[in-house]
């Protein structure tokens, strides 16, 4: 939960990584709640965004990014100040 991060003193929380898209089925609306969530505590967000290599050989990795990002912009309105992106592209991971 937020309050037991911020109870051990981290100040920022990863969010939207690819294993909890691929593995738990995180889908991007659950990760956009989580987000405002985690603004609405105090914490500052990492949003990882990107690809698979099936939809990266699509040509697909712009409508993806888009997407995924598209989805955050109701949990963060206007104020990025405590929000970084983490392009994370799936298919470079352990290559």
């Amino acid at each position: 939960s937020a309050e037991m991060i911020k109870d051990v003193g981290a100040e920022w929380v990863i969010l939207g990584h690819s294993e909890r898209r691929t593995i738990f089925g995180e889908k991007d609306e659950l990760i956009a709640e989580k987000v405002a969530h985690a603004l609405e505590a105090g914490l500052k967000v990492i949003a990882c965004i990107g690809e698979t290599l099936e939809e990266r050989e699509a040509g697909q990795t712009e409508d993806v990014v888009f997407r995924q990002t598209k989805a955050l912009l109701p949990a963060i309105d206007t104020n990025w100040e405590n929000v970084v992106l983490a392009y994370e592209p799936v298919w470079a991971i352990g290559t």
